[in-house]
């Protein structure tokens, strides 16, 4: 028996739906490549048009500045924080960008200036960030972007230095931030004796940086030393490809001030729960408490969830366990989940961290300025 032949709609509806599936699996698979691309300037950074430079004596260029909460200490900390702004039409974003400083006072301070809320006066200053596409390439315009941004943030130390020339010094990045810390700590403060004197600590939360980097400002190898330097880079235990992807985008500054490939230098890693680089693994009843801290008015303290995360500094990261918790899972658009998370699952961790520095530092110096 014959079959009967397919009509000319019928061809026309199956074309289409084999189209409609092709698409979609295309989508699916390169989903990644074509939203990054959205992100992209379209424009050689040499011949870009950067926004207006901030004026850092002006309160509008500091989203912080001596903010203190309750009771806080004595110490002068200078937070820089992590990327916010995604890109499309710019290398570096605007200071003024709305939805990079609602993700900003909303999710990044909070969580990550937070710990730092006890020890004293916070100041933290807006910058040219490079943004989050420049996170996501290897290209030199994306490269050249983000040692752009190293100029305001040197800039704002320099101004805020002249309002705190005295007293306990606590240096902070998170992310980009500490990328541009790690450049302050080398330039700025490892050949200044006075600097020096004064540094409790510097912590580069979620930064991918060498060993070799920590020479005058050594990496912290026990939890009573003061004037060295917490680095660590957070992996879920298990996600191979996420570290493969950390270790091969790590970049790193030359003596030129440019950014060049860590060519697989051993990184630094210093867990944030022992404080120490020679104690590099830390159980779950070690930890003091993770938070989602995210929309909290400054100096409000949050809740913490004790005992939920183990971690150990392996081959260059740190290695945290896996959380069950709704209150610890990315959430958001497919950019919002490739910036720092919301939430910080070593708060209470750091936050006693810098506070018994500090204590040191007061003890070891006497009376602070």
């Amino acid at each position: 028996m014959k079959k009967p032949r397919l009509t000319l709609r019928q061809w026309v509806g199956i074309t289409g739906f084999a189209l409609v599936f092709i698409l979609v699996a295309a989508v699916a698979v390169w989903r990644g490549d074509i939203l990054k691309a959205g992100l992209d300037p379209q424009v050689p950074f040499q011949t870009y048009e950067p926004p207006p430079a901030p004026n850092y004596d002006q309160a509008a260029a500091w989203v912080l500045r001596d903010a203190r909460a309750p009771g806080a200490g004595a110490a002068h900390v200078f937070f820089v924080h992590s990327t916010t702004y995604e890109g499309g039409q710019h290398w570096n974003g605007p200071i003024d960008d709305r939805k990079a400083a609602d993700d900003l006072r909303r999710g990044v301070l909070p969580n990550y200036a937070g710990p730092f809320a006890r020890a004293g006066d916070v100041s933290a200053p807006r910058y040219r960030q490079a943004s989050l596409y420049t996170r996501l390439t290897l290209r030199e315009d994306a490269r050249e972007a983000r040692a752009f941004a190293y100029r305001d943030v040197d800039a704002a130390f320099s101004a805020w230095l002249q309002a705190h020339p005295t007293g306990p010094m606590v240096l902070v990045g998170a992310e980009q931030g500490a990328d541009l810390v790690d450049r302050l700590l080398h330039d700025r403060v490892a050949h200044d004796p006075v600097l020096k004197q004064r540094l409790v600590a510097a912590y580069l939360m979620e930064g991918v940086l060498p060993e070799g980097r920590f020479g005058e400002v050594p990496l912290c190898q026990s939890r009573d030393e003061i004037g060295c330097a917490m680095a660590w880079r957070s992996v879920e235990e298990g996600d191979e490809s996420e570290a493969k992807r950390v270790l091969r985008r790590a970049l790193v500054w030359d003596e030129r001030g440019a950014l060049i490939s860590t060519e697989g230098a051993a990184t630094a890693c210093v867990n944030p729960v022992t404080g120490s680089a020679k104690r590099p693994a830390s159980a779950m009843r070690d930890s003091r408490g993770a938070t989602n801290a995210t929309n909290l008015e400054w100096g409000a303290r949050p809740a913490f969830q004790g005992r939920i995360v183990a971690a150990e500094c392996r081959d260059g990261i740190l290695w945290r366990s896996p959380l069950n918790s709704e209150s610890f899972r990315m959430r958001g658009s497919w950019a919002d989940r490739r910036k720092i998370p919301s939430f910080n699952l070593f708060y209470a961790d750091i936050e006693a961290d810098v506070l018994d520095r500090v204590s040191i530092w007061e003890k070891k110096n006497g009376a602070v300025g």
